[in-house]
């Protein structure tokens, strides 16, 4: 049953007081130190836009994105999005990003850019199929050593996507089927229970011979932070294979575009198409 957002209000924020809010929720939500009140007073100013949601007049959610440039296209870079605790799985989150959209257009973008873990299908299913954004862009060790909950250990590998607001999959204009049956990819399952990527380098010097695939699907963790505690040199090799396979693809002008998910499955899909089937111009790469 979708959540009720009847009750959930949200607006853009300018004031010192309103981003002094932001700030507490910041360090409520993931315990470090929020970004400063200049920068973000600053960007807003600048062509940024930090939105925040509330419920009964408190603050319960936000995003902040900032202005960006890149190859003679300007666009706005979505830098944080942040719920919290007690009111996830409400729909803030997409609430959040609708407006983003709504409010991006106002003031003249055409297109809006984050970063997520490709290792997170949960994230990518919301980012990808539900927001139908798409990816192109993988980018090593993003962020450097993270030493918050999620990330620590690992590189902070990132895709980076692309929500183009006038593009027809936002619409629902455009869709592609998915026409394999299964992955190429060959998943073992380990001992404890956990899925395990074979054969890599094979598989890929396969496809990148046959240049005639239209659609790959690429598998990774269903729970890939329940993996990682489980069975953290696995998690390791997830990322470093996966990272292998998720460049390999882009460079040879494969999109991902959408996350498929596997009922009672230990491992979601996602699904790559060439590029030449995504009219949206390259800013990235």
């Amino acid at each position: 049953m979708p959540a009720d957002t009847s009750q959930i209000n949200i607006r853009e924020l300018t004031t010192y007081s309103e981003l002094l809010d932001v700030q507490r929720l910041e360090n409520l939500i993931w315990n470090e130190s929020p970004i400063p009140l200049h920068q973000t007073f600053t960007s807003i100013q600048n062509g940024g836009l930090i939105l925040g949601a509330y419920i009964n007049g408190a603050l319960v959610g936000f995003s902040y994105g900032f202005a960006g440039f890149k190859n003679g296209k300007t666009y706005l870079c979505s830098h944080i999005l942040g719920i919290h605790p007690e009111h996830q799985e409400k729909g803030i989150g997409a609430l959040l990003k609708e407006v983003q959209c709504q409010k991006s257009l106002e003031m003249g973008y055409s297109m809006m850019t984050w970063t997520y873990d490709p290792l997170e299908s949960r994230n990518g299913y919301f980012n990808l199929s539900k927001l139908h954004a798409i990816c192109r862009t993988y980018v090593e060790n993003c962020y450097g050593d993270m030493v918050d909950d999620l990330n620590a250990g690992l590189p902070s590998d990132r895709f980076k996507v692309e929500w183009w607001f006038n593009s027809p999959f936002i619409g629902g204009k455009q869709q592609i089927e998915v026409q394999n049956e299964k992955s190429p990819f060959q998943i073992e399952i380990t001992e404890k229970g956990l899925p395990k990527l074979m054969n890599v380098t094979t598989i890929l010097e396969t496809i990148v011979k046959n240049r005639t695939l239209e659609q790959i699907l690429v598998p990774v963790p269903t729970h890939f932070q329940q993996l990682k505690k489980e069975d953290f040199e696995l998690a390791l090799d997830w990322r470093l294979k996966s990272r292998k396979i998720l460049q390999t693809l882009f460079s040879n002008r494969y999109v991902a575009i959408a996350v498929n998910k596997n009922k009672e499955n230990v491992v979601n899909d996602y699904l790559f198409v060439k590029e030449d089937l995504i009219k949206e111009p390259r800013v990235f790469g």
